[in-house]
């Protein structure tokens, strides 16, 4: 069963007011609840919707790292840190790098 927040969160889908923001924090809210794989799905919306949204890059790629994806992890983290650098974003560009700098390591890459 969804948490309160989650549901009220929903309830939003489809209206005006489904957007790139709402997408993110479904996505980040199931991710709090480790169900990665749902929020990978709103997550992926989320830059569907905002493709330079740097914190919905960051949050996708904990998604899949999480969910057991590292290669597409990995590449949500190289196009976040892309969009992180063109909006001048340094502090999720660093910390995108960090992460998949991990990945590549523990992929061999």
């Amino acid at each position: 069963m969804p948490s309160p927040l989650i549901a009220n969160l929903e309830k939003m889908l489809g209206t005006p007011r489904d957007d790139a923001l709402l997408r993110y924090s479904l996505g980040a809210e199931y991710l709090k609840a480790g169900e990665h794989a749902r929020a990978a799905d709103h997550l992926r919306e989320a830059v569907t919707r905002d493709p330079g949204y740097s914190a919905a890059w960051k949050a996708l790629g904990k998604a899949l790292a999480d969910g057991g994806r590292a290669a597409d992890a990995l590449d949500a983290y190289r196009r976040g840190i892309d969009a992180a650098h063109a909006k001048g974003d340094k502090q999720a560009e660093k910390e995108m790098t960090v992460f998949a700098r991990r990945l590549e390591r523990s992929l061999g890459a």
